[in-house]
């Protein structure tokens, strides 16, 4: 996990950078592709991930390197082609798990995220799951194991195959000639994050776009079907944390309320949206019909707010980086405690976006126990190390924590509510 979180050391602000060009880019040339609070939420969704894929947070069902020891047929030697066989099966794995997560309830849990976002942008590249605790992955990856591909060779080429995925989630890029032909583009992903009835469920491919136009999951952009984003059942929140597992718990609550037993156990595997026939009567939850007349999520916010927003976005991003930094000398129980930090952190200032009332406790509470924290080891897990007064720099940010938790809570929300009623 180590050399992971090194990984991440460097990707996380190379993500971000790319991310800052477009949306100088789309300044540039006047097509905006961005709105500042759901960019701040898929920033924000991106390093819960990250953080939690650092901390080795997930219950591996079954290991690659186990399906190798027991499944290897041959062994394909150290050569250019173990490589490419490598990368082709993560990629048909890719595909699979894809379509996996579109097509069953229990597992589209761990993908929504990813398609909450009701733009389409570098940024909302970045929203990643937390909620993907079940490691089934090297299941998917037993052609690898048969032809006996090293686990290094995978080990190595994972991460690379995730970050390949990132380019494409822009809409400043249009079709690309015979690469179409050859592997997923900007059109043909745009196609997949749309959830017009033309594009629902397709373009399921990472790298190479073949496995869709073999397994008849293919879908060309089509100009008179421009693509609209989000989900059919909207997020309603800037909160990544909460969208994670909203249909987990929508899950969870058709399964108690239903009467049926048999319906209690198969709404898990069902195909994505099923509900059981009672509960979907009783308990009607708001669908989009129409998708190129529905409200996009945008509560109120000021400039303060956003100013704010953007803060506390930069300022976990630091916090997160040093921890990567210092992965090895915080120790894992310190890792544990830094990452609630972070994740609590995440939830209070995107629950603050929300204009949730109960966000000023979140925030509160966290920054009065990061002053505790700071008080009693009289540092932040060793920064003072590093930087001059560090852990007083922190102090400081957990005390624009509690008066932000505080102001946006009460102070501008009345005075928002006063020059309305003058």
């Amino acid at each position: 996990m180590e050399s992971y979180a090194t990984a991440l050391l460097y990707a996380t602000p190379f993500f971000i950078g790319l991310v800052l060009i477009e949306i100088l880019y789309g300044r540039f040339v006047k097509d905006q592709k961005h709105n500042l609070m759901d960019t701040v939420s898929s920033l924000s969704s991106g390093l819960t991930n990250v953080v939690k894929d650092s901390l080795g947070l997930v219950l591996i069902l079954i290991s690659y390197p186990f399906l190798l020891e027991h499944l290897a047929l041959i062994e394909i030697k150290a050569t250019w082609l173990v490589w490419v066989v490598a990368f082709i099966a993560l990629d048909f794995a890719g595909y699979w798990n894809h379509r996996l997560s579109h097509h069953i309830n229990f597992f589209w849990n761990q993908h929504v995220i990813h398609h909450s976002s009701e733009e389409f942008n570098l940024a909302c590249a970045l929203r990643q799951p937390i909620s993907n605790l079940l490691g089934y992955y090297a299941l998917l990856l037993i052609p690898a194991a048969l032809l006996g591909v090293p686990h290094k060779v995978i080990a190595v080429l994972a991460p690379i195959h995730l970050f390949a995925q990132f380019w494409y989630h822009t809409q400043h890029i249009g079709k690309m000639g015979f690469l179409e032909y050859v592997i997923v583009t900007p059109s043909q992903h745009r196609v997949h994050h749309a959830i017009n009835k033309e594009y629902i469920d397709k373009n399921l491919g990472q790298i190479f776009c073949v496995w869709d136009r073999i397994f008849g999951t293919f879908q060309e952009e089509l100009d008179e079907v421009p693509p609209q984003y989000g989900v059919l059942k909207p997020a309603n929140t800037w909160n990544p944390i909460i969208i994670n597992f909203q249909h987990l718990w929508r899950l969870m609550q058709d399964a108690w309320r239903t009467k049926n037993y048999w319906d209690k156990f198969r709404i898990w595997f069902m195909p994505t949206g099923w509900r059981p026939a009672d509960v979907k009567e009783k308990y009607p939850i708001s669908i989009i019909k129409n998708v190129f007349n529905f409200r996009k999520y945008q509560p109120e916010a000021s400039s303060s707010l956003k100013a704010y927003s953007l803060f506390q976005l930069v300022v976990t991003t630091f916090l997160m980086l040093f921890m990567f930094y210092s992965y090895a000398e915080i120790g894992f129980d310190g890792l544990l405690l830094f990452g609630a930090f972070i994740f609590v952190g995440i939830y209070g200032y995107t629950t603050l976006m929300d204009r949730k009332i109960y966000a000023v406790w979140i925030e509160v509470i966290r920054g009065l126990g990061g002053l505790i924290l700071i008080y009693f080891t009289n540092d932040w897990f060793g920064i003072d190390t590093y930087v001059s007064e560090g852990s007083y720099i922190v102090a400081l940010y957990f005390l624009a924590t509690i008066f932000g938790g505080v102001y946006f809570t009460y102070f501008e929300r009345s005075l928002a509510t006063s020059d309305l009623t003058a």
